[in-house]
This record gives structure tokens, sequence and C-alpha cells, in this order.
């Protein structure tokens, strides 16, 4: 199996004729690499002192072309132009399986993705949100007892990847002892070894999701399968395929993204001991820091295919162009924050790390209180701790920028 067959064919050998070859440049975050750089401090800036705008010719997955804007004022531009980029199937899942779900809401454009949405809200408003703090803050302090007397611990396996799949089970009713299994899933989805392993995990998850959603219309229960089942659009129940679509956005997007900034922050604080000793004297102001962190580190590449002629920063974007809307670029844009590499835990920077106009992310503030809570019951119960010495950090790159593994120590 090959992605070129699923994401489609390589492009054939030229330039489109909208694209002049000065416009072409290498992009180096393309799905499956991995650095022992820290990409914001060697990558990011680099492509920041090249064109506001650029093509890739094989930047997209499946090595196809696709444009890159870099600035966070393009970026917005298209995350709200609906009329002109398409969200449809810009994740290959469903297709690994030679099926047509589409991940609901994020790969549908209006009008049913408003209509969608709609549906969703009510999963992720303040009030339900507020009724899982104590399971959250529960979750956090388990997994941080587990090794805070340790002296040290492996921040992604012990803390990161777990934390947001225990809230993922919570929110879904589903027994806890499957922790182990959704965890290997994950890493098969989001860091597969090959495209047969994510065309597995794909499987293992779908399958799963099938039965749930079958064992809900028979057995209902207060949870957001059972929700979603018994959900209408347009006065009607939803059909199967948007039923498996519905449950696999939650899995994957309540999952990795969560992990992913997770092991970024706290890398952060690992190598600035001033900031780890500001947010410890003064833990109020974690959720404003957890924002500049979030623009500094954003972590995510989405894609749009344009679907009508159009113009941005006077480049001309034509029906079929894949582009890619790069978080980290935007986050470090020297055109929208001064000095775009220094934190500054008081800028409470606007960013697109959880996107913007009508595709931003609806778990959003879910995202926000596990983020939140992680940091401020680590900081708690755990002193002032760095990276384990002679430590390698492995940074996968694309499509989203992750530590491997992040091992931290601090004294007994």
């Amino acid at each position: 199996m090959d992605l070129d067959q699923l994401m489609g064919t390589r492009p054939p050998e030229g330039l489109p004729p909208h694209v002049s070859p000065d416009m072409v440049r290498p992009y180096p975050m393309q799905l499956g690499m991995i650095s022992s750089e820290n990409p914001f401090e060697t990558i990011v800036p680099e492509m920041h002192k090249g064109p506001g705008i650029f093509y890739s010719t094989d930047g997209y997955p499946g090595h196809r072309p696709m444009w890159v804007f870099r600035h966070l004022r393009d970026q917005t531009t298209i995350y709200m132009d609906t009329e002109h980029f398409s969200s449809k199937d810009f994740a290959p899942f469903a297709k690994l399986l030679g099926e047509n779900w589409s991940q609901i809401p994020a790969e549908t454009d209006p009008p049913m993705h408003g209509l969608y949405r709609q549906i969703m809200n009510p999963m992720f408003a303040p009030k339900k949100m507020a009724e899982l703090e104590t399971h959250v803050r529960g979750f956090a302090r388990d997994a941080i007892a587990a090794f805070k007397d340790k002296g040290e611990c492996e921040l992604m396996a012990d803390l990161a990847f777990q934390f947001p799949i225990l809230v993922f089970l919570e929110l879904m009713g589903l027994p806890k002892s499957r922790l182990t299994e959704f965890m290997a899933w994950e890493m098969k989805l989001t860091h597969p070894r090959s495209i047969e392993e994510m065309a597995e995990g794909t499987r293992l998850v779908k399958d799963f999701l099938v039965s749930e959603i079958e064992h809900r219309r028979n057995n209902p229960s207060n949870d957001l399968v059972t929700y979603i089942v018994n959900s209408e659009v347009e006065g009607r129940k939803l059909n199967d395929n948007e039923l498996i679509g519905f449950c696999f956005n939650l899995f994957i997007g309540g999952l990795d993204t969560v992990s992913t900034h997770m092991g970024l922050q706290f890398r952060h604080l690992a190598e600035h001991p001033d900031h780890q000793r500001k947010l410890r004297e003064r833990p109020e102001l974690i959720p404003a820091a957890l924002e500049e962190l979030m623009r500094a580190y954003g972590a995510v590449t989405t894609f749009r295919t344009c679907v009508k002629p159009v113009v941005i920063g006077g480049v001309q974007i034509m029906p079929g162009d894949k582009v890619a809307l790069v978080t980290s670029l935007s986050g470090r844009d020297p055109e929208a924050f001064p000095d775009p590499g220094e934190v500054r835990l008081d800028r409470n920077p606007r960013h697109t790390t959880f996107a913007t106009g009508p595709h931003r992310c609806i778990g959003a503030p879910l995202a926000r209180r596990e983020l939140i809570i992680a940091m401020e019951e680590f900081l708690k119960a755990i002193p002032e701790f760095r990276i384990k010495p002679g430590a390698e950090i492995r940074t996968s790159i694309g499509p989203i920028i992750q530590p491997l593994a992040l091992p931290l120590v601090w004294k007994l």
C-alpha cells in the first residue's frame, strides 16, 4: 500500500502554469520526519527568513505539492474562507480502509458543518467542562503520584500520552482498563512506522467504535457515544458513516493534540527554570502562560483544498491546490508578534493553535482545561525539574511537532 495511491497520484513533472519556479522552496517538516534539533530554534526561524508564501513540490502527504503560508494574517484569511477552501478529506484514515466516511465536523464544509457543530456544542459547554473538572484533576494526580517519588519520569509515556486518553475514556463511558490498548492504537494512528501500521490502527479504532455505537443503541448510557447515537441532523438520525465520523474525530482529536502540547510546554519549563519558578510561585498565571506557550510552540499542521480560484497575499491559488496551515509558523510570525522567539508569559497573544473561524477546534475548552490542570498538579507535586543529563530529545516534525520522549529528573 502506498500513500500516494490514497491521497492521489504523484504530480506530473513540471509546475502548474500559475506557479513560477522562483516560488518553489523545500518544505522540511514532512510526514514521518524526525529531528534531534529543537525545531522551534532551528527549522522554524530559518523558514521565516524566506518568502511569506512558497510552493513545495512534495510537502503534502503522499509527496504531493502544496502552498505554505507562513504569515498569521494569510492563514487567518484561509481559515475564514469556506467559499474558496474546502476541509474535506485532509486526513487519509477512511481512504486507508477504502471507505468514504469523514471526520465530523473537522472534514466537513458548510452548510453541513454548521449543523454538525450544533450537535457537538453542548458536549463542550462550560457547564459540561465544569462537571468533568474533578475527574480530570484526579486523573492527573494519580498519574503524577505513580512517579513523583522516583526522582524522574519519561513525561510522554508517564503522563502526556495516558492523561488525555483517561479523559477520553471518561467522556465516552469506556473502562479505564483499556488505557494501554488505546495508547497503542493512538501511536499507530499518529506516529506509525509504515502506512500499513496506520491502516491497522485505523481499522482497530473504527471497528471498536462501530461495536460501541451498536452497543449504545441497545444499552443507552450517560456518555458521548449515546449522545451522538441519539442526535439528529435535519430532522433525521445520523447514518452509520456520520456516527463513525463523529466518534473517530473525538478519538483522534482528543488525544494527540493535548499530548503534543503538554510535551512541548514541559520541555520549555525544563529548559527555562526561571519560568518554572514563576509559575510555581504564582500558579494563577498558568492559564495566561499556557496561551503564550501555545503560541510559541504551535504544533499542528492542517490542510485545505482550493475549490475556487482566489488570490491570497498577491499569489494566485487555483482549484485542486493544497494549502498547509502550519501553526508553528503562524505562532512565530515576526510580523504578528514582536520578538516571536521569546516566550513572554504575560504576552496573552491571539494565536491559531486551535485554528480560528468556522473550523475553530470545538474541543479547545476541554484541551485547555487538561493542559492547565496537568501543569498545576505537576508543579504542585514535583520539585524543580530539568531534562535528564545526556538525553537526546528526538522530535517528530511532520505534520505534528511532538517530542517522542521527554526524560525529566528532579531532586528528591
